[in-house]
C-alpha cells in the first residue's frame, strides 16, 4: 500500500532564520494522524538561513539523523564533538542518557536539511555523535548511509534503532527496486525530481508510506535525489 502525504498538506513553522516543513507531528503542529510511522517519530525538512541555527538544546533516548541537501551543517554538543557536515552527506546523533548539542548554518547561502527523529530499540546507551562523507551522487541504488538493522555490515553509520537511512540518485527514466522485509514499513522522499512508486505518481518533497508491499520501484519521471527511511513497523 502506497499512501502520499503532499508537500503543501506538511505541517509548517516559519521565522526570520528558519523555515521549516513538519512530516509528521512536531512543536507546534500536532495532527494525531500524523504522529510518526513505526519506528520513524520526525521527519523534518528545514531551511536553515546563513549564519543561523540552532542553539544548544538536550535531547534524551532518541536516534537523530541529519542529512545534508545543500550547504552544510556545523555540529557542536556538550561531549566536545564539533564538525561540518556538507551536502550529499549524514550525521548520526545517538541522544541516549542524555546529550545537549547545537546546529548551525556557518555558510553564505541556506543550507537544507532533512532531520529524522528513530526511536532507539536500545535504552541507556552512552551518548555519541558522529558523521562519514559519501559520494554525492549515490547514482543508480539506494546507498545505506546509516544502519542498525540485524545483519548492518558496518559500512553505515551506526544506529541503536531497528531501522535504516538509505539515499541515492536516479536518473531521468531510470528505476530503482528496493525490498522491504516482513513486518517492516518505509517512508520515503524526493528531495528533488519526481517519482512514481509502485505505479503511483509523488511529487518533489511529498512523504511516501510504503507498507504490505514486499518490493517497490521507484521509477524517476525526472533526475531524483531520494532518500528513504526502512524502520520495524
Amino acid at each position: 500500500m502506497i499512501d502520499v502525504a503532499s508537500f503543501s498538506s506538511l505541517g509548517r513553522f516559519q521565522n526570520e532564520w528558519l523555515n521549516a516543513r513538519h512530516h509528521f507531528s512536531f512543536g507546534h503542529y500536532h495532527d494525531p494522524a500524523r504522529m510518526g510511522v513505526g519506528a520513524l517519530r520526525v521527519w523534518n525538512d528545514d531551511e536553515i538561513a546563513p549564519g543561523t541555527g540552532f542553539d544548544p538544546h538536550p535531547h534524551r533516548e532518541m536516534e537523530i539523523i541529519t542529512y545534508v541537501r545543500d550547504g552544510a551543517i556545523t555540529h557542536r554538543d556538550s561531549l566536545g564533538n564539533e564538525g561540518r557536515t556538507e551536502a550529499g552527506d549524514v550525521q548520526v546523533m545517538h541522544a541516549g542518557t542524555g546529550i545537549v548539542h547545537a546546529e548551525y548554518n556557518r555558510e553564505a547561502e541556506p543550507t537544507r536539511i532533512f532531520q529524522i527523529w528513530l526511536m532507539p530499540n536500545r535504552r541507556g546507551v552512552t551518548p555519541g555523535w558522529g558523521s562519514r562523507s559519501f559520494p554525492k551522487q549515490h547514482e543508480g541504488a539506494l546507498r545505506v548511509l546509516a544502519d542498525g538493522r540485524d545483519g548492518a555490515d558496518g559500512s553505515a553509520l551506526p544506529l541503536y534503532a531497528d531501522g535504516a537511512v538509505l539515499a541515492g540518485t536516479v536518473a531521468a527514466g531510470r528505476s530503482v527496486t528496493q525490498t522491504i522485509g516482513a513486518g517492516r514499513v518505509a517512508y520515503l522522499v524526493a528531495a528533488t525530481g519526481r517519482i512514481r512508486v509502485n505505479g503511483v505518481e509523488v511529487g518533489t518533497r511529498d512523504g511516501v508510506t510504503v507498507h504490505d508491499e514486499d518490493t517497490i520501484t521507484i521509477e524517476a519521471l525526472e533526475t531524483a535525489e531520494i532518500v528513504m527511511v526502512d524502520v520495524v513497523k
